[in-house]
């Protein structure tokens, strides 16, 4: 009776806040499936968040401490711009936001009190958003008289566990790539160097969909997983959300199968939703469920709005230059750049090259074979075909009448003589 009570209140906060049960069972449904939760349903979903953002009414928010490392605050953003109402931000009610350097309404000593605080008192989850910078020692970095790298290991070492939210933080980024005189790295790597072992949850994306936040919330939070429960892949992502490619999920793949494509913006083929691939789409190799996710409380997302998938989901936290930036550049071109460790060239310079060397050799035997007089003089060509003097009412080819007469009289016919002779 207490739990349909709690359900019963539930409810009735959401029609306060404007949101239709049938919209929030909808959001409790999609968590699920982005949470990679095949045993649980969307009810069970739902039961687990009246419990949590009723029960918060008694102090049961669950600390959330976001750090900023080198970053546009785009995951952030991505984060924040949710409508109102709107059922995902009744989920985000579910975690207290001790400290956000983008988002907290303090300032200056009383926020980084609440973040010792909360350090001390430990049971929380640290979000860390952007590179890390090992140049200039983290000086580039710098927050209340401390490295950035500083804040980072504190708040890693006492913390349940650590996501990287964005590209960015899971290997570098932008940050990360070529020449990357700045020294930056993904988190999980820097925290591996340093000593620090803390589970950590990758979430790429450049920025990442805030719901694939939720759902590792919904693990984490509401369902009690421990980090060791959590379904992740190899590189720490969560499975249900990377382990399938954008390709596997677009809807123009009928048109990638029929070979239909677009080659040119604006062109007939753009119009009628042919498959983008010619124009540097990287969906085929680019693990993420965007297509189904969606974005813009799943209004639309790149491909549907017109635009090749440029590949932001591809990070390994193992590799900085794996990452998406280094390996997908240029964007709009279906060729990736060529690299060889730090150098990197297209394939298509490496042809122009390679046509260049070939033609300047053959100009240069030109001008050998024309200097050793190897040109000069040479074979006396036909002036007429023998076959064609030799029969000349059923000449082949188009001849001068004097060539013709010449030949006749044996003038020219040389090889007609030879044929005969044959």
């Amino acid at each position: 009776m207490e739990t349909e009570a709690t359900v019963s209140e539930f409810q009735n906060l959401l029609s306060a806040r404007g949101v239709s049960r049938r919209s929030f069972v909808k959001l409790c449904g999609a968590v699920a499936a982005a949470a990679g939760l095949s045993g649980l349903t969307g009810p069970h979903v739902e039961r687990a968040l009246a419990d949590t953002v009723i029960g918060a009414k008694s102090g049961n928010l669950y600390p959330v401490i976001w750090i900023e490392g080198a970053s546009c605050t785009g995951c952030t953003e991505s984060f924040a711009q949710v409508e109102t109402p709107d059922a995902a931000s009744i989920v985000l009610e579910m975690i207290s936001l001790n400290y956000s350097e983008t988002l907290s309404a303090a300032a200056g000593h009383s926020m980084e009190e609440a973040k010792a605080q909360t350090i001390e008192a430990g049971n929380y989850i640290l979000i860390y958003e952007g590179a890390v910078l090992k140049g200039w020692e983290g000086q580039a970095l710098r927050v209340a008289d401390a490295p950035g790298t500083e804040h980072l290991e504190e708040a890693a070492r006492n913390a349940n566990a650590v996501v990287a939210l964005g590209s960015c933080a899971v290997n570098g980024g932008w940050m990360s790539a070529t020449p990357n005189s700045a020294g930056a790295l993904g988190m999980q790597q820097y925290l591996e160097e340093v000593g620090i072992d803390v589970p950590v949850v990758n979430i790429p994306g450049c920025p990442a969909n805030p719901e694939w936040l939720v759902s590792v919330l919904v693990d984490v939070v509401l369902m009690k997983l421990t980090p060791a429960e959590l379904d992740l892949n190899s590189q720490g992502k969560p499975a249900g959300i990377f382990d399938q490619t954008v390709h596997d999920n677009c809807e123009r793949r009928g048109h990638f199968e029929n070979g239909e494509f677009v080659y040119e913006f604006g062109s007939k083929e753009e119009a009628l939703g042919y498959c983008l691939y010619p124009l540097g789409c990287r969906g085929p190799q680019t693990k993420s469920n965007c297509g189904v996710t969606l974005w813009n409380n799943r209004r639309s997302w790149c491909v549907q709005a017109g635009a090749p998938c440029i590949g932001c989901c591809e990070a390994n936290p193992a590799n900085i230059n794996d990452n998406w930036v280094e390996m997908n550049t240029p964007f709009y071109k279906r060729h990736r750049d060529f690299r060889i460790g730090d150098w990197a060239i297209r394939p298509d310079t490496i042809a122009l090259g390679l046509t260049g060397l070939v033609a300047g050799a053959l100009v240069i035997h030109g001008f050998g074979m024309k200097m050793t007089g190897r040109m000069d003089g040479g074979a006396d060509f036909e002036e007429i075909r023998a076959w064609d003097a030799k029969h000349p009412d059923k000449s082949i080819g188009k001849y001068d009448p004097e060539v013709v007469a010449a030949a006749r009289k044996g003038k020219g016919g040389t090889a007609a003589n030879e044929e005969e002779g044959r």
